[in-house]
């Protein structure tokens, strides 16, 4: 199976101008284009979080524009950038997408791999968090078939990433139970997260940790003790996650944009 990660996408409202000096909608009508012309073509296009960027009057409704190209089956969940309302009307009558209830998260089961998906938004909050009752939740999902192999999906990453300003965003409530259920369930191969706008990838209570890149645009990589807080001109980019027969995850970054190959010669390919 395979899988594209979108993250971060903080389409704007036609007229108004983005946070950054990047035009968020234009980029997510590339990756769109992007993952539609890829060869094979992902079974799946996963969003993990901050669809729009305020949220604001006039953002979902050009989310689902933007989306609407899209030739390949999309799940999502909310990011601290998201209105949980705003999503269910953008994704209304999808028949995956929940109608009711406190938290935006359920089971994704019609693909090889099952997904769960966590809502680790605390209302008001940058920093996300999985409370009691997502964490019960999510132990009733995974003691339904501990056998199969799973992936979680959050918008919050619950590890920590080297980088100390974003690692003060992260999801600090309940981070250490999750990990114990995912210590606890082989079965769940991946933790697929976002919100930081920075690669990155980590051996995790067993399982592959992924922090996405953004499809708007990336923060400068800064690994020094107290780092300053700096938008890079790196281009947008998505992952694909392949997830081989034999339990192994492969994750590669693709990016975005116009970088033709070129053939190496026969020399080439035998130096």
């Amino acid at each position: 199976m395979l899988i594209a990660q979108m993250s971060d996408l903080h389409v704007t409202a036609p007229g108004t101008a983005p946070t950054t000096a990047y035009d968020t909608n234009t980029r997510l009508a590339a990756a769109v284009s992007h993952v539609n012309a890829l060869v094979p073509r992902p079974d799946l296009v996963l969003i993990t979080g901050d669809l729009v960027n305020g949220p604001k009057h006039g953002e979902y409704e050009a989310l689902s524009s933007l989306l609407e190209p899209l030739a390949i089956p999309v799940r999502a969940l909310p990011g601290n950038h998201d209105d949980r309302d705003g999503l269910r009307r953008t994704f209304a009558g999808s028949g995956w997408m929940p109608m009711a209830g406190p938290f935006l998260h359920y089971a994704v089961e019609e693909f090889p791999v099952r997904i769960l998906m966590l809502d680790s938004v605390v209302a008001g909050s940058a920093v996300g968090g999985l409370c009691a009752d997502r964490l019960s939740w999510l132990a009733e999902r995974l003691a339904e078939q501990p056998e199969r192999p799973t992936v979680l999906a959050l918008h919050h990453p619950p590890f920590d990433t080297g980088m100390a300003f974003l690692d003060t965003l992260r999801c600090l409530e309940g981070a250490e139970e999750l990990g114990r259920l995912v210590r606890r369930h082989p079965n769940v191969r991946a933790v697929l997260s976002g919100h930081t706008h920075r690669q990155t990838a980590v051996a995790w209570n067993g399982a592959h940790g992924y922090v996405a890149p953004s499809v708007a645009y990336q923060i400068a990589l800064d690994l020094a003790p107290e780092p300053p807080y700096r938008w890079t001109d790196e281009p947008s980019a998505l992952a694909l996650h392949l997830f081989r027969p034999d339990g192994s995850v492969v994750t590669h970054l693709s990016v975005i944009g116009d970088y033709p190959g070129r053939e190496f010669s026969r020399k080439a390919r035998n130096s």
